[in-house]
């Protein structure tokens, strides 16, 4: 009976205390309130003038809304999507790149650049990048000529940095974008010279990705550093379309002012945190006294409370710093429920296991249940934050995570098609379609790449993966490649080109040299090209790259056996299931490009971004390259 009377008397006494408390924590001006709400997108501060996402239109300028796709912020202006790169509040200049162009060349529509000339300028004289698109094959040309090849036709492109190139008038349409005066020169002293195809489509790509500047011509940020020095926040009055200065207590048209009305929403604001603080000590005490009372009637020890954890405090800085675009986070029993008590389980790693699962919208979701040796809980923060900063059609979406102390789960969109390496590694596979036909295969590969070069230069933080597998690569209901498990994954800054490693990551068989021997140049992208070809390798032969089951003692090793097929009086119709050239094209360019991606020396091997253009070039413009393997081991047992 006592623990019951002391739990009457204890709610009648919270009751009675919150009512007499001053509720004057919720006076404060809600646009105050709301336009002091930090807001980041990727590794950037959303701030007046601009708005989007957590703050609402009047905490910035009109046409200045921002919305955040994962990796960057994202600026409409006369119907063009542009991704922004950098923002100096300061100066009141950004730098941004056309979102149609990011990651194509070939558009769904062809617009031009156009300024909204009453938010925007150019910060300097730009050059424009043309591209003149359904050339008759005349003008095309090469090394600055490519094709756009759709389902439907294949769409010549020419471009050329100046604009003043006559052959091209007879083409149908043309986009002009600015690009920086640097990007123009290296384009016109690149095609100057002997520089290939591929060459020619890295300086597109580098132009048309560093964007340019632009100044924000419609706000005056004298206003703005007057409202915040004087405790306010910079906001507009769609009323009177001016700016206005949202203060603790009402709007103002500059600045908040120094009177006796500010005074008292201060001394208001003092007396409710006061009073809130009075209000939790009386509660600490009452529930102090009624666990004293429980225990000492059951005859327990005593705990007032558990110290929180290093991991817990990690995880609530990681959901500050990301603000309003932190991922959604679960607790255990949601996890539960969605995955039906853990009753259709899709596979099982090393350091957990896989199931099936149904968000409450009905959308279905793999759960990735780790285990407790799964590391500490500062690798799965670090986990989290590797692929919430992701968004591609190549990366496999992240909807969520649990963080329970020991009990940890990653949330990720459920993969129809399950994982890569069933496709590959089927022998004695009673299921026939698990073959997948090479144009599959390809493209397969491509999206690989396109997703590996988004992680290091599509994001504003670059993204190491270290674990590059056929394990962790899912197929879509279409057959389109995910890269999944960032547990090993490593963040640096876009200024460094390489990163130091306490200890070796990734998976035997597809670890670069360089991180588990100090004898090679330092780690960097390059790793992830390296187990990319290893990669690539094991879908051409449709085996392991070490595979002591073949039939033949000298294919044991797969690599130094397919180099042996590109020299003079050999091919690689021996492969599985190559019945036309147009298949041995695409097994010679995938072979090709793995074993560039294997060199041993990492400044031999190409960069992600090459490796696409190598893919998507023709395998006659590759050249084979140096054998990777100084020394045979066809006797391998």
């Amino acid at each position: 009976m006592l623990p019951n009377l002391f739990q009457t008397y204890s709610f009648f006494l919270l009751i009675l205390v919150l009512v007499h408390a001053p509720r004057v924590l919720s006076k404060n001006d809600e646009a105050y309130v709301n336009c002091g709400i930090q807001v980041r997108c990727a590794n950037m501060e959303i701030s007046y003038p601009f708005w989007g996402g957590k703050r609402p239109s009047y905490c910035g300028y009109p046409g200045y809304e921002l919305k955040c796709n994962g990796d960057a912020p994202e600026l409409t202006m006369m119907d063009v999507s542009y991704r922004v790169l950098d923002i100096n509040t300061s100066s009141q200049n950004v730098i941004v790149a056309r979102a149609d162009y990011w990651n194509d060349y070939c558009p769904d529509k062809y617009v031009n650049t156009t300024l909204d000339a009453a938010l925007f300028n150019y910060t300097s004289t730009f050059p424009n990048l043309t591209l003149y698109y359904d050339c008759p094959s005349g003008v095309r040309r090469y090394p600055n000529s490519f094709t756009c090849s759709d389902t439907n036709t294949n769409i010549s492109v020419f471009y050329t940095a100046t604009g003043s190139d006559t052959v091209t008038v007879s083409c149908m349409d043309n986009v002009t974008v600015p690009i920086f005066q640097s990007a123009a020169d290296d384009i016109e002293n690149g095609l100057a010279g002997s520089i290939t195809q591929l060459s020619a489509m890295g300086l597109l790509r580098e132009a048309l990705t560093g964007g340019f500047g632009l100044e924000l011509i419609a706000i005056n940020n004298s206003l703005c550093e007057g409202c915040v020095g004087s405790g306010g926040q910079c906001g507009y009055n769609a009323t009177s379309n001016e700016f206005a200065c949202f203060c603790p207590d009402m709007p103002y048209p500059s600045t908040c002012p120094n009177n006796t009305n500010t005074g008292l929403a201060v001394w208001k604001k003092k007396a409710g945190i006061s009073a809130g603080v009075s209000v939790l000590i009386v509660l600490f005490v009452m529930v102090g006294c009624f666990r004293i009372i429980k225990c000492l009637l059951a005859g327990k020890t005593l705990v007032f409370w558990k110290k929180e954890s290093e991991d817990d405090k990690n995880m609530e800085a990681f959901a500050r710093n990301y603000g309003s675009w932190a991922p959604k986070r679960y607790n255990y029993s949601a996890v539960k429920k969605m995955t039906n008590s853990f009753t259709c389980k899709l596979g099982q790693g090393g350091f957990g296991c896989v199931y099936k699962g149904k968000l409450p919208d009905g959308r279905m979701v793999a759960v990735k249940l780790l285990s407790k040796s799964k590391g500490n809980g500062q690798d799965f923060i670090n986990e989290v934050a590797s692929i919430s900063r992701t968004s591609h059609v190549n990366i496999v979406t992240f909807m969520g995570f649990c963080f329970e102390r020991s009990r940890r789960a990653l949330i990720y969109e459920f993969m129809p098609n399950g994982s890569l390496d069933k496709f590959i590694y089927n022998r004695g596979s009673s299921n026939e379609n698990l073959n997948l036909e090479w144009k599959t295969t390809y493209q397969i590969a491509v999206g690989i790449a396109r997703g590996l070069e988004y992680l290091y230069r599509g994001c504003n933080t670059r993204i190491l993966h270290f674990d590059i597998k056929p394990h962790n690569i899912l197929l879509d209901q279409n057959f389109i490649p995910k890269i999944s498990d960032f547990g090993l994954a490593k963040l640096c800054q876009k200024t460094e080109s390489m990163v130091s490693m306490s200890h070796v990551r990734g998976t035997t068989g597809y670890i670069a040299p360089e991180v588990f021997c100090r004898n090679f140049r330092g780690v960097s992208h390059k790793s992830d090209v390296y187990s990319y070809g290893m990669l690539v390798l094991e879908m051409v032969g449709g085996r392991k790259n070490i595979d002591v089951q073949v039939s033949h003692s000298s294919q044991i090793h797969f690599p130094t056996w397919i180099y042996k097929q590109l020299q003079p009086g050999k091919d690689l119709t021996v492969l599985r299931s190559i019945t036309n050239e147009e298949e041995e094209e695409t097994a010679r360019k995938m072979v090709l490009v793995s074993l560039w991606c294997i060199q041993p020396n990492p400044s031999d091997r190409p960069s992600i971004d090459k490796v696409v253009e190598m893919l998507e070039g023709s395998s006659h413009l590759l050249e084979i390259p140096p054998n990777p393997f100084m020394f045979s081991i066809q006797n391998t047992p």
